[in-house]
Order: structure tokens, then sequence, then C-alpha cells
């Protein structure tokens, strides 16, 4: 089975489609691969996080998650969901598990209860902690969006992207105290004090902080690592230095900013006050980057997924398909991220789980996320 966003004048739809080997073709001829194309260099581990929502709910979208170290991996959820009744032939620990079942789209009388939305497991996906302290915030939107925490903070905030609600939350690192919120609640402007419907946030070497806004907005806006509004760019478009959804944002070690212009399909690099310096097209629904220490920059491409390989010079280093509901796989890969011992773990926000991958033995160590940001040491 397939997950794919159709894009129409309305915005998007999600369909389901049965995989067949003329329509994996048929995407193969559209969104051919380069000859640096091969299959993936790990192994998924299978049902690597243990569930504990209640009886009769799942775990509804996972749209981000983070790790800080092996012994703490943050992750998100959109709300879980209630268990279809009567149960779907062949229905597993997640959502998805069966034809027809989305847990970013689930039917209209579906339960969804905002409950265990962020939490912290570690490398075995044993529970650490629970942060169900704060599920208040994102009652009535549709969940987190993204967490990140940056390289260069020394208390290690933890920064939640409630989109919903055109605010991104930072909070202490045990999760205690909720200490800033950039923009308004409910409230969407193209300011230096709102947010419209954010997506992402990533961070330079002096603790500023860029923010990708987003869907309502159509701009990358930076803050001061106080949270004090500094500079924002770009516009609706799809000329050098537009965007149309800007859906994720990451640096390098020189303080370049990569920004997934998702339905321009493609990355766009500016420099750290918003000069722009290349665009890299050729991508199809680019939802997440990821730049390791190594400064190789991993993109998740997503009709169908694909999960790639670039230098900072936007060469395409390697690739493989991972488009599906099997082990391995993914209806959506929206935010990963990888271990000191190379290992990665992605977040599904269509099947609604997420997924621990360990590199092949025979695996060659250039086609693989090589080392993690310092943060996670």
């Amino acid at each position: 089975m397939l997950f794919l966003r159709i894009r129409n004048t309305l915005g998007y739809l999600l369909i389901t489609v049965t995989a067949s080997s003329t329509y994996a073709q048929s995407w193969t001829d559209q969104y051919p691969p380069t000859s640096n194309h091969g299959v993936s260099p790990y192994i998924a581990e299978p049902e690597w996080l243990e569930s504990f929502s209640e009886p009769g709910f799942i775990w509804g979208s996972h749209p981000g998650l983070f790790v800080e170290s092996t012994e703490r991996i943050f992750v998100i959820q959109r709300g879980e969901l209630h268990v279809p009744d009567p149960l779907p032939d062949g229905f597993n620990y997640f959502y998805g598990s069966v034809e027809g079942l989305s847990a970013l789209s689930p039917p209209r009388d579906t339960i969804r209860q905002m409950k265990n939305v962020i939490f912290v497991v570690n490398d075995k996906g044993k529970l650490i902690e629970n942060w169900n302290q704060w599920d208040y915030l994102f009652e009535g939107t549709g969940g987190p969006h993204m967490i990140a925490i940056s390289p260069y903070d020394p208390e290690r905030r933890v920064w939640v992207v409630n989109s919903g609600s055109h605010q991104i939350h930072a909070f202490s690192n045990d999760g205690k105290e909720l200490l800033m919120t950039l923009g308004i609640e409910n409230e969407t402007a193209n300011d230096g004090k709102h947010l419209g419907t954010p997506q992402d946030l990533a961070f330079l070497r002096d603790g500023s902080i860029v923010v990708a806004d987003g869907l309502t907005n159509s701009r990358v806006i930076k803050f001061d690592k106080d949270g004090n509004y500094l500079t924002a760019w770009g516009s609706k478009g799809s000329e050098e230095g537009q965007f149309d959804a800007v859906h994720s944002i990451a640096t390098d070690n020189q303080d370049r900013i990569y920004v997934a212009d998702r339905n321009n399909d493609r990355i766009q690099v500016f420099g750290p006050n918003g000069k722009h310096l290349a665009t890299w097209p050729g991508l199809n629904f680019p939802n997440y980057i990821l730049i390791t220490e190594n400064q190789d920059v991993w993109v998740s491409d997503n009709q169908p997924v694909r999960i790639i390989k670039y230098d900072t010079d936007g060469q395409r280093l390697f690739s493989w398909d991972a488009h599906g509901n099997g082990p391995g796989e993914f209806g959506e890969l929206h935010e990963f991220g990888v271990d000191v011992n190379g290992n990665w773990y992605g977040a599904d926000n269509v099947l609604g789980r997420s997924q621990k991958f360990i590199p092949k033995p025979e695996a060659d160590a250039a086609n693989l996320m090589q080392v993690p940001t310092p943060m996670s040491r």
C-alpha cells in the first residue's frame, strides 16, 4: 500500500494506492533515480518503540523526533486515535498497518485525544519520560509538528513547533518549565511578533534562531537567542528567494541556511542574513533536512519516499527508496535523527509510528549517516 499526497487547487488530498509493479514503474519513470541511487544500507528493527497508550487507543501521526543521546530520544505525536472497531484484518501495532488507514487523516468519526504528545525513550524504545503535563498546549490543534534542540545552547532547551496555534514553545531540558514561546496564540500576521503556521526551526553558531514560517506565511524569520526579532526574508512564489510551503530548515557549520521549499520541489540555500546562495531543484515534496557534523546533507523526499544524501554544494551522492508500509518503509518520512552508534530513527507522519534502523554489516560506510550533531554525543 502506498500513501500519496496529491496536489490540487484546494491544497492536498491524501489517498491510498495498492502497490503494483506497474504503478511503481510509473513513479520510477516520472522521478528516475540518479546514477548514485541504490538500496537501503540499513535494517529496520521491528516494533522498536513500545506503545503505552491506554486500552482502546493507538498512537496517531508521528510528525517528529529528535535524538539528544542514546538515552534520550524525543518523540512527538499528534494525538492518540481510537482503535478501529471492528478491527480490520491484519491490523498491527501502528495505525497505518492496514490498507486505507492513515494516522494523519483518519476516518471522520474517529475519536482523537491529545494525550502523550511529547515523550522521551531510549535507543531500546523504552519510555524514559512522559511530558504529558504539556498536552493542553495542543488541544484544539492538529498537534505538534517538529522538535529540536540547538547544539549551541548550554541549557539544551527543547523546542516544539505548535503550528496549529502559530507558535513555537521552548521547554527546559527536563520538561518541567515552559521557558519561552515565539508567536501569538491563534493569531497570524507577517510581522516580527507573529508566526503563520510555522513548520520547523534551526540554529546558528551565535545561538540565533531561524524559523521556517511556513504555510500561511512564506518566509524565513530570524530571532536572536532570546527570541527577539532580527530579520525575515521571502514571499509567496517560485522565484529565487521566494517560497511555497517553507517546511524544513537546517544550518551547516558555516551558518549557511538550507530551506525545504516543499511545494516548489527544491532546496534553497541562504547566507545567515538571507542572501540567496543556491537552489537545488529536482525534488518532489521535500519534508526534512538533516545536516550531520561531517556536513553531509540528508533530505527526506516524499512523493514517493526517497532518502537522499548531498554534499553542501548540492551534489547528489546517494539515495534509496523507502515508500510503503512494510518494515523500513514510510507513508511519509517527516523528521529523522541519528545516534552516536550510527543508528537512525525516522518519524512517520502518515502511518503513525517511529522506526529505528541499524546499519547492515556489509554496508558501505560512505552511504551511511556518519556522525550525529555534537548535541547527540
